[in-house]
């Protein structure tokens, strides 16, 4: 198995066109034109990741964190990221880091994480604008199913819920095929007008590549006509956060000793609010305290996250939990593992055995 197919994979599920501006997913460190020997799935990148891996005969390291943030000008091995590049170059290593792509994700972090804390009706808390855009393509009658079909198959069409999603409308199309031009239908110089249909349809940006080859190869016309245009609706499919409900009305120390046992915490740094049940979660796993007016406005009764400042804690709208950065998004290792197993069932990998987590507890 080449590396480069696993990359390849990975990344039509979870698409780096998700991950925040600031931030730096995807291949840091190697050569994916190489064999699999064996992936340590890890949640940071430290030294003794790099050991590990040498260690355990990987090539591949896929971690949550990315290992470069900001440019690197030099590598003398004067620090730790420099000496990691070193030894990962020295070792034919490959790096590769998935972070806020696969928070954002609607198969990412967050609805993941929802699962293992039994929510149900389950969506993205906050979701991505201007990601969608409409597709307008005009095309022959007894061509239009297959047009259609390819959009739907290259990703085009999905609307929250609904996959195969297209508005058609019949019309008439006219042109002249001049000199050069190899027409399907119609006749050199002389102007034609066929009876066509409208397709529109939406898809999200990072799909573009393949929705434009998917109805290209479809179309029956040598010069297809056609429009894309923005959109400012928001895309339900991917963004910040999830929000869902418990089966039914729980205790709050109840509910507080499931998500202390669900994220392996120490301890829960939370609150005290007039709420005495919890019914509607809200959860972001990392620095999610962004969201807060969002998991408001959206009648939650509980965020779960970390990093949340003093100030902040004195808010007697929602319920506030922070449960460690840590501890909030340690499951990603478990879902990279599982994305990509479903594909290659035979994938060799192992989990790091380093706990990274630099936050002690007494």
């Amino acid at each position: 198995m080449n590396i480069f197919e696993v990359i390849e994979y990975f990344e039509q599920i979870i698409p780096l066109d998700l991950q925040e501006s600031y931030d730096n997913c995807g291949l840091q460190v190697g050569n994916i034109q190489q064999e699999l020997t064996n992936a340590l799935i890890a949640f940071d990148i430290t030294e003794k990741t790099i050991a590990e891996a040498v260690e355990k005969n990987c090539n591949l390291i896929l971690s949550h964190h990315p290992l470069i943030f900001q440019g690197i000008k030099k590598i003398t091995g004067a620090n730790a990221s420099e000496r990691i590049i070193e030894q990962a170059i020295k070792n034919n290593i490959c790096i590769y880091c998935a972070h806020t792509c696969l928070d954002n994700n609607y198969q990412g972090l967050n609805m993941f994480v929802a699962g293992k804390i039994g929510l149900q009706d389950v969506k993205i808390l906050e979701p991505s604008k201007n990601l969608l855009k409409k597709l307008v393509v005009f095309c022959p009658v007894d061509h239009a199913e297959k047009v259609r079909n390819a959009l739907f198959s290259a990703g085009a069409g999905q609307i929250g819920n609904y996959s195969s999603c297209s508005f058609n409308t019949n019309g008439a199309g006219s042109f002249k095929a001049e000199e050069n031009a190899r027409p399907y239908v119609g006749q050199h110089h002389q102007l034609h007008f066929e009876p066509e249909i409208r397709i529109e349809t939406i898809f999200p940006d990072y799909f573009r590549p393949q929705v434009i080859q998917a109805m290209l190869q479809s179309h029956p016309y040598e010069e297809v006509a056609y429009d894309i245009y923005p959109l400012d609706n928001e895309y339900l499919r991917a963004g910040s956060g999830a929000i869902g409900k418990l089966p039914k009305d729980t205790n709050i120390t109840e509910f507080m000793a499931l998500v202390k046992n669900v994220f392996k915490t120490a301890c829960i740094r939370y609150n005290k609010t007039a709420c005495n049940t919890i019914r509607k979660v809200a959860l972001c796993g990392g620095s999610g305290s962004f969201l807060i007016k969002t998991a408001i406005k959206n009648h939650a009764d509980i965020l779960i996250t970390s990093d949340i400042k003093y100030h902040e804690f004195f808010n007697e709208k929602i319920v506030l939990a922070d449960v460690g950065h840590y501890e909030s998004e340690i499951f990603s290792t478990e879902l990279i593992a599982s994305i990509i197993t479903k594909k290659f069932p035979t994938f060799a990998f192992s989990f790091s055995d380093n706990n990274t987590n630099p936050v002690n507890y007494l």
